[in-house]
């Protein structure tokens, strides 16, 4: 969990519980926590990105109250060509 202060955006880090560990609240109460934390320290709002392949994860998230936006495409610059 990251906060940038008052007023401002809070980040929820993506994370996953061991399936040895599944089913028993605990990714549920780490959320909760984190939410929490943010709230306290009075962020404006809190947001999580994680790939829309993991599946189980959007569904985790959207469980808690986020909401999926669209996809958003990394970019990469292509690779300079070094002449000698």
């Amino acid at each position: 969990m990251w906060s940038a202060g008052a007023v401002r955006p809070g980040l929820i880090e993506p994370m996953e519980v061991h399936e040895n560990h599944r089913g028993r609240g605990l990714g549920r109460a780490i959320n909760l926590a984190a939410a929490t934390v943010l709230r306290t320290v009075g962020a404006s709002s809190a947001s999580v990105y994680t790939p829309s392949s993991n599946t189980g994860g959007v569904a985790t998230y959207a469980r808690r109250g986020f909401v999926a936006l669209p996809s958003v495409l990394d970019r990469l610059r292509p690779s300079a060509s070094i002449s000698s």
